[in-house]
């Protein structure tokens, strides 16, 4: 691993129940504060539609910036097939001008799956699902970097000369240089460096070859490092695992339903009857026993920074005591060090 690895976490802003979503918001924020505290470099949030978790993240990230004072806070992954790029870019300048710089901005295609009810909710597009996400994060980039997107006309537009090259606004100078992409196979990781993107890989390899996940993984991301040439620029590659250690006996007790639940949902190998790809084992056991796990994961020891993936549905006491073991018994054996 790196000198000093990056510490981050991700969290989906999840509520149980309608009622909740409010708390659920203000509770994201605490934990923001929370891992602030501990000295984590930064937050992601999940980005999902129509399910109760987070959908809009910008609105939330304007709080926490102004809530918090260092951590950086990103999007992993924002599903650019259903967002339009020109107010993702929008929103995404402002936050990050708001913040003094702090936004990491992840960017994917979506869930190819669950295209057959979000066409329906946010428009069919001719292109085909990859080719249109891959369109409209073409837009996205090229509007965050500060290119035209229109000219002003001859009359109709008194807000510049005619034949002026119009750009989004704000512009945030150096924004363009933090956006991730979220793969799922080499093909996709090698494009990722191409188009001079960071590399943010999930607990999920959409790509199968029959191999352990952790393999499966390196080999993604030493094929992300090799393609990557940007003067100037070191590529970045954060790798999400789920790191569950228990202190004390009532750590085992809170992480006793989810290691259950995942360990009677996927096979030894990461493998779901009928599934898609190949998902990451969960860490857990005592700090020396994660300790000891993470470092025997191949694909970790090729990144840059290390995200904790809170469970999908952990309560919020869930969520902060998982921070706590993490930074306090696990992550500086592994090399880092609070910000």
């Amino acid at each position: 691993m790196s000198p000093r690895l990056e510490l981050s976490f991700l969290t989906f802003v999840p509520y149980d129940d309608p009622s909740h979503a409010a708390q659920s918001l203000k509770d994201a924020i605490d934990l923001f504060q929370y891992a602030e505290g501990l000295g984590y470099d930064t937050g992601w949030v999940r980005v999902r539609h129509l399910e109760q978790f987070l959908s809009s993240p910008f609105p939330l990230f304007g709080a926490i910036a102004q809530a918090t004072e260092r951590i950086r806070f990103g999007t992993a992954v924002l599903p650019m097939r259903y967002a339009d790029p020109i107010a993702v870019a929008e929103d995404a300048a402002t936050v990050d001008l708001l913040s003094g710089g702090r936004l990491e901005l992840g960017v994917a295609g979506g869930i190819k799956p669950s295209a057959g009810i979000l066409d329906g909710v946010y428009g069919t597009a001719e292109r085909s699902f990859d080719d249109e996400s891959q369109h409209r994060i073409d837009r996205l980039r090229a509007a965050i970097a500060g290119k035209p997107v229109a000219v002003a006309p001859d009359t109709g537009f008194p807000i510049a000369p005619p034949g002026t090259e119009l750009i989004v606004r704000p512009h945030s100078p150096g924004l363009s240089d933090r956006i991730w992409y979220g793969p799922g196979s080499t093909a996709t990781a090698v494009r990722t460096a191409e188009q001079g993107l960071d590399l943010l890989v999930s607990t999920l390899n959409s790509e199968d070859d029959g191999r352990s996940f952790e393999e499966t993984q390196r080999d993604q991301i030493r094929a992300y490092k090799a393609a990557f040439d940007v003067p100037g620029r070191t590529p970045r590659a954060v790798a999400g695992r789920i790191v569950l250690p228990s202190v004390t006996p009532a750590d085992d007790e809170l992480f006793a339903d989810y290691i259950a639940w995942y360990a009677g949902r996927f096979d030894a190998t990461g493998r779901a009857p009928g599934g898609f790809g190949v998902f990451s084992p969960t860490h857990h056991g005592s700090p020396e026993q994660v300790v000891a796990s993470l470092t025997a994961d191949v694909a970790l020891a090729e990144v840059t920074g290390l995200d904790i993936v809170l469970p999908a549905n952990a309560s919020h006491a869930m969520s902060r005591r998982i921070l706590e073991n993490v930074a306090t018994s696990v992550a500086p054996a592994l090399g880092w060090s609070p910000a």
